[in-house]
């Protein structure tokens, strides 16, 4: 028999619904306000008219991106940067966990304990500029990648995964049957870490996509900035001249061009997150398990 909720279960509900509402308002407000932003036309946009419903909707402004050579050529950049940038990642990641989740392996507690100081001891923005400078990735895609690529949290959560969702007794069985290291790792733990395999490809994925501050730093010239570095200055330096410069003709009015210009952040930022967007729904069923089992001890 089911017993029934007291007055003060069902207002504790009421509350944590209440929370999760406004939990997603907060979130769902900005989308919908720069989405709505992004379909009206840009007179109404600069002077404010939209709200969170698109006004005198339009798609020419999507058209312009579409077809603005810097803007395209940093979204290409972006991708190569996240594709190249997760698959490093992702491998140095999972063969650093590997070895630090068996049990025979000798010195452990050493690695683990080097592993995390480094988390709360580094060199600065300096040192590290100047270690990247010395060993010849300043100026390259290499000088974005590299630096940070091997994140210690992600090693810990996915190596206290692996301890812990996977039984050293299966391990311990594939090794008597004669499968070395690597076989054990290939053949049984990397099929059985899909969830954690999954949401560190996420983080990753996510981490490289909206990077800006290391292009930025040493990147020289913009043929090679990403996407979302286009759009720090969009919106913050408000840098709009050399943006639009490939993709508005020469008979365009001083009042359209500014009209446009406002439009042109919106959509921007849409064109910027919809990847994430259309990704995430994928993954979202190994947070659960992935996370959860991957935090439960250090």
């Amino acid at each position: 028999m089911i017993k029934a909720r007291s007055v003060s279960d069902k207002i504790f509900d009421c509350f944590v619904y209440f929370i999760v509402a406004l939990g997603c308002l907060s979130v769902l407000l900005p989308l919908i306000y720069i989405l709505a932003n992004s379909l009206s036309s840009p007179k109404d946009v600069a002077l404010g008219n939209v709200l969170f419903w698109p006004k005198n909707f339009t798609l020419d402004i999507y058209q312009y991106v579409l077809e603005n050579d810097s803007i395209g050529i940093s979204y290409l950049w972006s991708i190569i940067y996240t594709v190249l940038g997760t698959l490093i990642s992702i491998s140095l990641i999972f063969l650093s966990a590997y070895p630090l989740s068996r049990r025979d392996l000798k010195g452990r507690g050493v690695f683990m304990f080097i592993y995390v100081f480094t988390m709360y001891v580094n060199g600065g923005l300096i040192p590290t500029f100047i270690v990247v400078q010395a060993l010849g990735l300043y100026n390259t895609i290499w000088g974005v990648i590299l630096p940070g690529c091997m994140g210690i949290w992600n090693i810990i959560v996915v190596r206290t995964y692996m301890s812990t969702a996977i039984p050293w007794d299966l391990q311990e069985a594939a090794m008597l049957d004669g499968a070395d290291a690597f076989r054990i790792f290939i053949r049984i733990i990397l099929p059985l870490c899909r969830p954690i395999f999954a949401i560190q490809i996420l983080f990753m994925a996510v981490g490289y996509w909206n990077m800006w501050f290391k292009p930025l730093i040493y990147l020289v010239g913009e043929d090679r900035h990403p996407l979302q570095l286009i759009l720090r200055k969009m919106l913050i330096q408000n840098d709009m001249d050399n943006i639009m410069a490939g993709g508005v003709g020469s008979s365009t009015g001083a009042e359209e061009l500014l009209y446009m210009s406002e439009a042109l952040k919106y959509a921007t930022i849409v064109v910027a997150t919809l990847p994430i967007l259309l990704v995430y729904p994928f993954l979202q069923k190994f947070f659960e398990k992935g996370m959860v089992v991957g935090s439960l001890k250090g």
